[in-house]
Formats: C-alpha cells, structure tokens, sequence
C-alpha cells in the first residue's frame, strides 16, 4: 500500500480547502493522465498508520472541508485496504467533513460491495476517455465520468448523480 504524495491545501479536487491524498498505481493507464507519476505500483512512498495519522492532523484545521482521494487508482486491489483504512479513520474523527474519491472502477459494477463505500461522501467514478474531455465539467474530465452522491445510492438503491 503505496501513496504518491499529500497536499496539505488543495482547492482544485472537491469543495473547499481540502487535504488529497494521491495514491500511487494504477493499471488503467488512461490515455493523457494528469498523474502518471502514479501508476508504477513500485513507486512513492509507503502508506504507514504514522502517515494516515499525519493525514488525518492536517485535516483537523476548520477551514479543511474534507478529504480528497485520489491517484493512481485508490480502488485498485492492491490500494483499496488503505484507502478504506484511510477514509473509516476519517470518518471516525471528522463525521461532519466529507470524503471525495476519484476512481476508474465503475460504483455499481465493481465497487457496490466494498466496505469503503460507507465512509464515501463523493464518488467520481469511470475512466477519464481523452476523446470525451470536456473542460466545463464540474470535477470530472470527461463526459462518461459520474459524480455520485454515494450515501444516497446507497440508501435509494440506485445512482444518485450530483452534476
């Protein structure tokens, strides 16, 4: 379980200032990545219980509205215990920030059954398709990426986009 990097104030992934955490490998290899940096499964640092409490620190300031989660591919096999571990950790101690995660897995085909879903605020999901860019999407990339309202699907049962 590997991480890339944190940013300690980020305002381009979710609402507000928030505290992201890059993970790092990725099998997708979507075809001009912002991050390729991260799909090496090898590369970045490991993902320690003293960096997830680093992590969750900086998040403890008023102005952080929440955690970003992001890669590489969180949902990967190979990095989604951490990002589970991660986001429970979080919820625990902040139930009134949210969670945002970016993810090439699809919610309800690979992803209904994870446990990590019931600490999930956001979820974009899908695979950023170059040839579907759209720069006036609202954070996403592409036009067949979701932005989902995860608890609310969960509860409904079905697919609750937020834009």
């Amino acid at each position: 379980m590997r991480y890339n990097l944190v940013r300690k104030m980020d305002i381009s992934n979710g609402p507000g200032v928030r505290v992201s955490v890059f993970m790092q490998g990725c099998e997708f290899h979507c075809k001009n990545c912002f991050n390729p940096e991260t799909w090496n499964f090898d590369g970045g640092q490991e993902l320690t219980q003293e960096k997830i409490d680093e992590v969750l620190n900086l998040c403890n300031k008023d102005y952080i509205k929440g955690l970003s989660i992001l890669g590489g591919e969180p949902m990967h096999p190979k990095n989604i215990e951490a990002t589970t571990l991660l986001a429970k950790e979080f919820k625990e101690k902040y139930p009134d920030k949210n969670i945002w995660v970016w993810s090439g897995f699809k919610f309800d085909k690979d992803l209904k059954d994870k446990e990590v879903l019931n600490y999930i605020d956001v979820l974009v999901d899908g695979q950023y398709v170059d040839e579907l860019h759209d720069p006036t999407l609202k954070w996403r990339g592409s036009s067949n990426q979701r932005v989902i309202d995860v608890q609310q699907s969960l509860k409904d049962n079905k697919i609750v986009e937020l834009c």
